[in-house]
């Protein structure tokens, strides 16, 4: 029977690896210019009077609801809020699941809430959520633009989605961390554009 690891050694083990997916991704300018893009996306949207919507499944949901709390409440300084929305709310949630099932949650949401001119972006690690591509089918029939946070290969959001982020890694933990990173680093560049006065 395998031995267990000391906890010391799986501390250090894993802060090591979640240093090395950082590294990957930093050392990768495409990925870099996605970034940058999604910064671009994102800003013009607010600036436009656009909407963020936001939506994922279990660790992704909970990030999909801070990303958009953030810009409602406050980030680091206070400022106007912006208009986010996380998909989703419980009442919702069980209502579509029980008339619809579970894979419209977010469609419905976007078709109800969605204009041209929001954004969408969707959180998932294996980019095969069948809930998020539903989302991202009924934004694309509005004239809503996407961006996509994956990990692994991306599945099938990588195709679908007018803007793809895949973190290099293979497991939850370890994209979920890097989605994060991601969503306060954008939260910042918005705000650099369109509150300059907090920097």
């Amino acid at each position: 029977m395998p031995q267990a690891l000391a906890n010391a050694e799986v501390w250090k083990n894993s802060l090591v690896e979640a240093q090395a997916t950082l590294n990957e991704f930093v050392g990768n300018p495409d990925q870099l210019k996605k970034c940058e893009k999604f910064s671009e996306l994102l800003t013009e949207t607010f600036r436009a009077g656009g909407k963020l919507f936001t939506c994922g499944n279990g660790g992704s949901h909970c990030d999909a609801m801070h990303f958009a709390e953030e810009f409602t409440g406050r980030y680091r300084k206070d400022r106007a809020p912006l208009g986010a929305l996380a998909l989703g709310d419980p009442s919702h949630v069980t209502c579509v699941s029980n008339d619809y099932g579970f894979n419209e949650i977010f469609s419905r949401q976007v078709q109800g809430l969605g204009r041209k001119g929001d954004i969408l972006v969707g959180l998932s690690t294996s980019g095969n959520s069948e809930n998020v591509i539903r989302a991202f089918q009924a934004a694309k029939e509005m004239g809503i633009q996407t961006v996509a946070l994956l990990g692994r290969d991306g599945g099938k959001l990588k195709a679908m989605a007018d803007l793809a982020i895949v973190i290099p890694a293979t497991t939850s933990d370890r994209i979920q961390e890097m989605h994060i990173k991601i969503i306060h680093t954008v939260i910042e560049t918005v705000e650099r554009q369109l509150f300059p006065q907090n920097y």
